[in-house]
């Protein structure tokens, strides 16, 4: 897998699953809402410590800068 996933779009998904956390802990989300709202959380978390998106890679989608030399 090529990385095609950059330092912010990394932080931003962190920082979403991290909201969705909170929401789901403080019982401001429930019920089906909280699940599918979980799974995309840990989807985000999972994308973002490999830096792979596979929804990126149809479109040719790519927010990794390579660092120059």
């Amino acid at each position: 897998m090529k990385k095609n996933m950059g330092t912010t779009d990394k932080v931003i998904r962190i920082l979403v699953a991290v909201v969705i956390g909170i929401l789901y802990f403080t019982n401001a989300i429930s019920g089906t809402l909280a699940i599918i709202l979980g799974i995309l959380a840990a989807v985000f978390v999972l994308t973002s410590f490999i830096s792979f998106c596979p929804l990126y890679l149809p479109f040719g989608i790519t927010t990794f800068r390579k660092k120059l030399k």
